[in-house]
């Protein structure tokens, strides 16, 4: 069955990756159960992009995909009709896959152009008679005439001619998004006003769920405007006339920023001025915040950044570039160095760029092979950014803009820790202690007691 085939492919990617529904919920903003129910085939997405999203986190291979995509229309395809409680459905679809050997046998009996103009005709009559092929009414529901149940069965032949048809589609886009080059498909730049929003976000929390956190910083656009809050950008995005048919533009994306995000508790350090005995035991990542702020402690030597960028409408937003604006540069601190954690792993490889903030000009550059900007979001398909920020020779007060532009409409947003720059500083040579498992206080690293150089 098509549902079994889409759910089979989900299972195997999510094997492979080796994450847990936990991890992998927490990366997609998506509840566990949530996932369980795609995996075991207890549900359809009636959207394609979490499934998107799904695979991407599960290192899809391009060919993986185009297939992924094809099982998903035909498996979205066949809950439709379940809905509609028309049994010949189930054969139609089920017999969707064979459409291409069947179009190649028929070809030898007939013409192109005779095959094209008789699947042409169906379709046409298929929608003046029955209605939209896919529905344009609540999300999951067909549209049709009910009294009509030859036009219902027509309608289903073609629905799975159309399934084939979109996985050939999906095919082609794979091919030509290579990486290193933008996927918009676009390519225009034009100019008007922006919104600046900051947001801290927990890990695990959802960029909707920690709306009511959220402070704008003030942020100048392009195009010299002075932005508006996040809110008042929203209500213009959304409440925007269309009437003379032109292409609807969007509005500044919303960005949730975690500065708190570690890549495993052994790769963080943070320094603190103070004696080991004061320093309470090492927090959870979840807790690092708190842990952080009450001790006045900075991130040493790396600092990592988790970025949730996500559209306030329907309208896709383009993300053009990210930049690095430093605010001040002197001697790294001269404090204890602490780690966070004794003997683990970790490693976060998708969407992650690295900076070097002791460079003149520091700038992020793609990680392991991941694409350059720009990138694409809209409010129902959110991208997460990794930023890795170094400083070995500097402690450096820093923070990011982000580019953006939809339809007629361009600005920046500043990111940064609830209105306040980044801090990160250098490390080499502090004294370095650790909180071995077991242990019950700071003791001296006994394989590098300083950091090394």
């Amino acid at each position: 069955m098509a549902g079994d085939e889409f759910s089979e492919l989900l299972g195997q990617l999510k094997e492979r990756s080796g994450l847990s529904y936990g991890v992998l919920g927490k990366r997609l903003h998506t509840s566990t159960s949530t996932l369980h129910r795609y995996v075991n085939g207890d549900a359809v997405p009636t959207d394609y992009a979490p499934v998107e999203r799904f695979a991407r986190a599960c290192k899809a291979s391009p060919e993986e995909l185009v297939e992924l995509h094809r099982r998903w229309v035909l498996a979205d395809a066949r809950r439709g009709q379940k809905a509609d409680g028309d049994s010949p459905s189930v054969s139609a679809l089920a017999s969707a896959s064979d459409l291409p050997a069947a179009s190649a046998s028929a070809s030898a009996s007939a013409s192109p152009a005779a095959s094209g103009s008789a699947v042409g005709s169906e379709l046409a009559a298929d929608v003046a008679v029955g209605g939209d092929v896919l529905g344009s009414g609540p999300e999951g529901e067909r549209a049709g005439a009910p009294d009509a149940p030859v036009a219902r069965r027509r309608r289903t032949v073609v629905l799975a001619g159309a399934a084939v048809a979109a996985a050939v589609v999906s095919a082609a886009l794979v091919v030509n998004l290579v990486p290193g080059k933008s996927d918009d498909g676009e390519g225009r730049k034009q100019s008007v006003g922006a919104a600046a929003e900051s947001v801290d976000q927990s890990p695990g929390a959802s960029a909707s769920g920690d709306a009511k956190g959220r402070s704008a910083s003030p942020s100048a656009s392009r195009s010299g405007t002075p932005t508006a809050s996040s809110s008042a950008s929203r209500s213009a995005g959304a409440g925007a006339a269309q009437d003379s048919g032109a292409e609807e533009s969007g509005s500044a994306p919303t960005v949730a920023v975690n500065p708190y995000k570690w890549d495993s508790p052994c790769s963080q350090h943070y320094l603190v001025d103070r004696k080991p005995e004061q320093v309470p035991p090492p927090p959870s990542e979840s807790d690092a915040r708190g842990w952080v702020s009450a001790l006045g402690g900075v991130a040493a030597g790396q600092q990592m950044l988790a970025l949730t960028v996500q559209g306030t409408g329907k309208a896709t937003v383009v993300l053009e570039e990210l930049h690095v604006r430093v605010v001040e540069k002197s001697a790294p601190l001269a404090w204890n160095d602490f780690e966070m954690g004794v003997g683990c792993g970790g490693g976060v490889e998708t969407t992650s760029f690295a900076v070097n903030l002791d460079a003149g000009r520091p700038a992020t550059s793609p990680k392991a092979g991941q694409r350059d900007f720009p990138y694409k979001v809209s409010e129902s398909d959110p991208e997460v950014f990794y930023i890795f920020a170094d400083a070995r020779a500097h402690n450096v007060s820093w923070y990011l803009e982000l580019d953006w532009s939809s339809g007629t409409k361009q600005g920046t947003v500043r990111v940064d820790n609830k209105g306040q720059p980044f801090r990160t500083s250098g490390n080499v040579g502090r004294p370095a202690y650790n909180y071995p498992l077991g242990d019950s206080e700071w003791g001296r690293n006994e394989y590098e007691p300083d950091i090394p150089g």
